[in-house]
């Protein structure tokens, strides 16, 4: 899936062309590296997000195949930090 619309699905960011325009001004980092939409996400990726006030780091702990309800999102990434 698409990094972009993982952010979106599992709702760490509203809006799908949210994700897109943070992740081109380079406030995504995944593994380590910045990273574009259209990154592949996969099971056990480290994602950073820099929000405007703080940073949150997620580790994937599952890939969904389509969109997913407001409860089951939660289940789709573990909070690091």
């Amino acid at each position: 899936m698409r990094l972009d619309k993982f952010l979106k699905v599992s709702r760490l960011i509203k809006r799908r062309t949210v994700a897109n325009s943070v992740s081109e001004m380079g406030k995504i980092i995944v593994n380590g590296n910045p990273a574009k939409p259209a990154k592949q996400i996969k099971i056990g990726d480290i994602i950073e997000i820099e929000y405007s006030n703080r940073v949150e780091i997620v580790k994937v702990l599952s890939v969904p195949t389509g969109n997913v309800s407001i409860q089951e999102a939660e289940n789709l990434y573990q909070i690091i930090s």
